[in-house]
């Protein structure tokens, strides 16, 4: 499960430092845990978790993943706008995951919220994919 769990996250990765309209934004500061002193904005992935998703006929893996949207500016609307680019390009989907094969892909959550302690809006992305190993 692990393996395809990497796949993807690195063929997300991939489809978000590729993208115009997200580097035109975040540049090339989208990481799994973000340096002490990174500029905003910026994106992390989240947490992620992996599940047997297997049939009696099929193998398969759920994967449960979350990608967060951080920003200083002032209003909600640059952790809208990064949100609206990342929805768009995980629906189109087009994903190489080397040895698995993408079934599907669905956002089950989005969120955006001010955090007063940290004077920032966060931006909190959830999405629910199945893959299977390539035939």
């Amino acid at each position: 499960m692990a393996a395809a769990a990497v796949e993807l996250q690195r063929a997300i990765f991939a489809a978000l430092k590729g993208d115009a309209d997200v580097t035109a934004l975040v540049g090339e500061r989208i990481h799994d845990h973000p340096p002490a002193k990174i500029r905003f904005p910026y994106l992390t992935f989240g947490r992620s978790n992996s599940y047997d998703w297997s049939t009696g006929t099929e193998i398969g893996t759920e994967h449960l993943f979350s990608i967060h949207v951080w920003s200083k500016a002032t209003g909600k609307t640059e952790v809208l706008e990064l949100m609206g680019h990342i929805e768009a390009l995980l629906r189109e989907g087009a994903f190489d995951l080397g040895e698995h094969h993408l079934v599907n892909m669905t956002p089950s959550f989005a969120e955006t919220r001010f955090d007063e302690d940290q004077a920032l809006h966060h931006g909190l992305l959830r999405y629910r994919a199945v893959t299977e190993p390539a035939a």
